[in-house]
């Protein structure tokens, strides 16, 4: 099989292929590889390429497969991991300077679990400044493959621009306000922000722990689910990581959605929201609803107090994070994390109570909506992705970081999942997403809704221009 035909394919694709012996570990890896070196020094998605440690991995999974042994749906397949994730085999730097050289003594609990799954680790994706918005100003940023001049979102950015560039198969990323979905949504991808806990974050660098939330980012549906499926459920070394049983998540992916409730809240969704994204998302109901999907009306609950103090608790959870290295190594700190760490050192105990008021009610009037619905359709963005020039516009004024905030943060702070999709193309050819979110523990649920919608749309399947 020609290597270039294989960058592009799915991860249930090359199971397949690898299963049946009609590809090996090696080869696609190194396909993968030769991709690399050609394409990322335009992209800038790795932070660090494991090619000796990858093709070891590879031809010991060859080997494996040769007499028959089968790990599973990720065995022999090239994958990224953030640089968030600790590696005791490659730095972990967080995407800052200061941690540059860090080798931890463990792995993240993620990574042991992809790797005995028999996934090829391909390297660590670069990423924002200790998971927050922007980054170091001494390292390259990642640039967004549909167009170098766009977005590309934060954090989880070299995850985002690797997979959609096709330098790995899927990658993991992290959110706390929206950097699964950002970086899904600027680069055409299925991304999943698991149930809070629903993941391990042992071996994980935090940017707010209470918030933080680690999940797959794939090209479609069926891919997170099957990156899902190895690295959910309890964890002896993270007591958060909660205990209920993780379902095969691709058993019965293709089921469809007849009867599923989804709940729209056109208020929520289309005031003060871009005509086109609007527009998508009206297309993208309809297309639930010919799957056979029961639309049904909704009250968003109130989530604009909430939106507006997601900085303020980010700040003092992050600020309790880098205790070990600020104020003590603040020169080394790029100018948005610690102006956000001091934010948090200044902010009271008293206006964290307000906020965790706010969290527990906001949390239990979106708990009692879902008693009505299985599922509520939102964007991802308020906008069309927009360029770096107009993102530099907006960094002056926090109150834009707040509206693109609108779709995403309240569910970190009520830490229930959702899968982000692509619904459509901007005017600028650019993808335009959306978002499905579920009650807690309902990912089995998000990703057969995935699966049907992007059995009957094509929009997961458009490519960067770079070829």
């Amino acid at each position: 099989m020609s290597a270039d035909s294989l960058h592009y394919k799915s991860i249930t694709e090359i199971s397949e292929l690898i299963r049946r012996k009609e590809a090996k570990p090696s080869e696609i890896t190194e396909a993968m590889l030769g991709r690399i070196a050609k394409l990322d020094g335009q992209f800038h998605g790795y932070a660090l390429v494991l090619a000796e440690r990858a093709m070891a991995q590879a031809k010991q999974y060859d080997a494996e497969i040769a007499k028959g042994i089968w790990r599973g749906p990720l065995h022999g397949v090239p994958i990224g991991l953030k640089d968030l994730c600790y590696t005791s085999f490659a730095p972990t730097a967080g995407g800052t300077t200061i941690h540059a050289k860090f080798v931890p003594s463990f792995n993240a609990t993620i990574v042991d679990r992809l790797e005995v799954a028999g996934a090829v680790t391909l390297g660590k994706l670069k990423m924002t400044e200790g998971a927050y918005t922007s980054h170091h100003p001494a390292i390259q940023a990642p640039l967004n493959p549909w167009n170098v001049n766009y977005w590309v979102g934060s954090s989880s950015t070299g995850s985002g621009v690797a997979t959609s560039a096709g330098l790995c198969y899927g990658a993991i990323g992290s959110d706390t306000g929206g950097s699964i979905r950002f970086p899904s949504a600027t680069c055409g991808l299925t991304g999943i922000k698991p149930t809070w806990g629903r993941v391990s974050r042992h071996g994980v660098f935090p940017l707010a722990d209470s918030l933080d939330h680690v999940g797959p980012m794939c090209r479609s549906a069926a891919d997170a689910a099957a990156m899902l499926g190895v690295i959910a459920g309890a964890d002896i070394n993270d007591p958060t990581a909660l205990r209920a049983p993780v379902p095969n998540y691709l058993a019965g992916i293709d089921d469809g959605i007849r009867g599923l409730r989804i709940g729209v809240d056109r208020r929520y969704t289309q005031e003060g929201i871009d005509r086109h994204v609007v527009a998508a998302l009206v297309q993208a109901e309809r297309t639930l609803a010919d799957l056979g999907a029961d639309i049904r009306e909704v009250h968003f609950p109130p989530y604009q107090k909430l939106v507006s103090q997601w900085i303020a608790m980010c700040s003092v959870e992050t600020a309790e994070a880098h205790l070990d290295t600020y104020p003590s190594r603040k020169s080394e700190y790029g100018p948005d994390l610690a102006q956000l760490i001091e934010q948090g050192r200044a902010t009271s105990g008293v206006d964290i109570a307000a906020i965790h008021h706010e969290r527990l009610k906001f949390s239990g009037s979106l708990a009692a909506m879902f008693e009505d619905i299985d599922l509520l359709l939102i964007p991802t963005m308020p906008v069309p992705i927009p360029t770096l020039t107009k993102m530099s516009e907006y960094g002056a004024d926090p109150s834009v970081l707040l509206s693109i905030l609108r779709f995403t943060a309240v569910f970190d702070f009520s830490g229930s999942p959702t899968i982000t999709l692509p619904m459509g193309m901007a005017s600028d050819q650019m993808p335009l997403s959306m978002q499905l979110v579920g009650p807690h523990l309902s990912e089995d649920v998000l990703v057969r809704a995935g699966a049907a919608f992007q059995s009957v749309t094509d929009w997961h399947t458009r490519r960067p221009p770079i070829e």
